[in-house]
């Protein structure tokens, strides 16, 4: 008798639904999105060590080991909170691209719901005027720093440096990052067809697996987009090479039509 029940219960433990199987790959897709945020950083060495120790209660738990089982499942329960503050960064960059990426596009977007002025109104940046300038400051091997702004509020980066609101040019541009001129040292921040602010302080990034070769600019611009929706142009001091930084990655030896391509795409 016992035998003919086990048979029968075989195959409802065996039954696999379809929302099992669409279970397994929203957990596999979360869990990669969450790997692809915290690669290169100290957060995955964080995130193991936490790992490591909830297998431990798992294990413990499963032993009735009912002292450390209670100690490590109070541990593991204020955690949560210890989590939240350890991947601040981490959580942000996953809000910011969930919120920029796959809501904030101009079909869906939230200012075409509640706002009869819609995003092709406003004043959109000269491309190729941007273009002109880093391909001279590209020849010249002048340093620079520009910060294409997008959705993101930017108000804590501009007043970190000097208010212009000029109106962008490629001479413009090239003036603010010659090497004499006393707003040259820290990024630019554009706006449409403005040049918000100069001389401007940008987080850097915390990867410490960035290539040795990437000064404090590329850190920098890589540090900012980690942060926000921006889009930041680096052109290198020492070698002329210029870079696109987008949602925390960088894309270097950019030539200007290859600059040019990247910016139409994602403005």
């Amino acid at each position: 008798m016992n035998n003919e029940n086990i048979v029968t219960m075989l195959p409802a433990f065996i039954t696999i639904r379809i929302l099992d199987i669409l279970d397994i790959i929203l957990v596999a897709v979360l869990l990669y999105q969450l790997y692809r945020l915290i690669r290169g950083t100290v957060a995955i060495n964080i995130f193991i060590g936490i790992f490591i120790v909830y297998l431990f209660w798992l294990v413990v738990k499963a032993l009735n080991m009912e002292l450390i089982s209670t100690i490590f499942g109070q541990v593991i329960g204020v955690g949560v909170i210890a989590l939240i503050i350890v991947f601040q960064q981490e959580i942000r960059r996953f809000l910011l691209i969930l919120g920029s990426k796959y809501i904030s596009n101009e079909r869906f977007s939230f200012d075409n719901i509640f706002s009869t002025v819609t995003l092709s109104s406003k004043p959109k940046l000269d491309i190729n005027t941007l273009i002109k300038a880093c391909k001279r400051m590209s020849a010249s091997k002048t340093g620079a720093l520009i910060v294409v702004k997008r959705r993101s509020v930017l108000s804590a980066i501009i007043e970190s440096g000097d208010i212009l609101n000029a109106d962008c040019s490629s001479r413009m541009l090239e003036s603010i990052f010659f090497k004499n001129n006393p707003l040259h040292d820290g990024a630019v921040i554009i706006e449409g067809k403005k040049i918000v602010a100069a001389r401007c302080v940008l987080p850097t990034s915390e990867n410490i697996y960035l290539p040795a070769r990437y000064g404090m600019r590329h850190r920098a611009a890589i540090g900012m987009t980690e942060r926000n929706d921006s889009l930041v142009i680096v052109v290198s001091e020492e070698t002329g090479e210029i870079s696109l930084a987008n949602s925390g990655e960088i894309k270097a030896k950019l030539k200007s039509e290859d600059l040019k391509n990247l910016l139409e795409s994602e403005l």
